[in-house]
């Protein structure tokens, strides 16, 4: 009892030219593939793309698709990248200490923690002393600007670093 070609195949889920022709493979697919998976091994952060270019170095005319085609079947991936870690410690055990490099990069005084009086000016303990958080409050005292021996002066205040504040 004959039976079509047609009816066949779709039986088998297949199509008809899967029938018709016959696959053929190249004939340095095995050795192309060991040298791919020797790449692989040797060089574990490499791509097939990388390896391609590899395999032209060696002497193989290759395509990158056919490479891919090769890098898929054999089940070959490359290794996610570690996120660099934030160090601060050098090999050395020294630590770095970033400066800052513009006047805002600054930290100023802690506005919630009392101002000590003992260091800040030269004007300690005689009555004159001044505490200004900002150039805004200066001004609203009336005190800006303020010189560096004037009671009030601070280099957080002085943007350019010239001896006067809240110019």
């Amino acid at each position: 009892m004959p039976v079509s070609e047609r009816r066949v195949c779709r039986v088998l889920g297949q199509h008809r030219s899967t029938q018709r022709k016959t696959p053929r493979g190249a004939d340095d697919e095995a050795a192309l593939t060991e040298d791919i998976i020797a790449f692989a091994r040797q060089y574990g952060r490499y791509g097939y793309r990388r390896v391609t270019a590899l395999l032209r170095e060696a002497g193989w005319h290759v395509s990158f698709k056919r490479v891919e085609r090769i890098w898929r079947r054999e089940g070959l991936k490359v290794p996610q990248k570690q996120p660099k870690r934030g160090r601060l410690w050098l090999n050395d055990g020294s630590c770095i200490r970033l400066r800052p490099e513009y006047h805002c990069h600054r930290a100023g005084p802690d506005p919630r923690r009392e101002p000590s009086t003992s260091a800040r000016s030269p004007f300690a303990g005689s009555g004159r002393e001044a505490y200004y958080p900002n150039c805004a409050a200066a001004r609203a005292a009336g005190a800006a600007p303020i010189r560096v021996e004037e009671p009030g002066y601070r280099a957080g205040l002085d943007r350019d670093g010239d001896g006067v504040a809240c110019e």
